[in-house]
């Protein structure tokens, strides 16, 4: 069961979060690691406005500890700037919630990958479609599916300051 936002009028809505994750271009996918430790790592990822994919290498801690638990969380940090003079910062982020699953079927991972690949070189199609088939049977690639979408932002930027 989710929790409450504490600080309602600061909640983003569905779209505000969902405009976070097509802004941002990295983010922390969070994970139930080894020993009862989180584990949190920082990757690039795409949102195509319902799962969130990353890409990784086809052995490793993440994909240990999705095997393990496929619950988990994705955050976004859109803004934060630091305004000395307030003592706080006007910040803005997302956390996706859901369930993670690596893409086995070679039709979904090449789209998950060529997804990727066209939001971080959008002007090199030939390019990426090159390095991908380079790469394919090197890399594995994971899908999100999103069950919860939480956003908040700083209440200044809600009050428009």
């Amino acid at each position: 069961m989710a929790r409450e936002m504490r600080r309602q009028r600061q909640a983003l809505s569905r779209e505000g979060c969902e405009a976070v994750l097509r802004r941002g271009t990295s983010g922390v996918l969070a994970v139930a690691g080894e020993d009862g430790y989180p584990y949190a790592v920082p990757l690039s990822y795409v949102f195509d406005g319902e799962r969130i994919y990353f890409h990784c290498a086809p052995v490793g801690q993440k994909l240990d500890a999705i095997a393990r638990e496929e619950r988990v969380s994705f955050c976004v940090i859109d803004q934060d700037r630091v305004v000395p003079q307030e003592y706080t910062t006007y910040f803005r982020s997302a956390i996706a919630f859901g369930r993670a699953r690596v893409l086995r079927e070679e039709g979904e991972k090449r789209a998950a990958l060529e997804r990727l690949a066209a939001k971080y070189s959008p002007q090199q199609p030939e390019g990426r479609r090159r390095e991908i088939e380079r790469l394919f049977d090197q890399v594995c690639a994971v899908e999100l599916r999103i069950e919860r979408l939480s956003g908040k932002e700083a209440i200044e930027l809600v009050e428009g300051r």
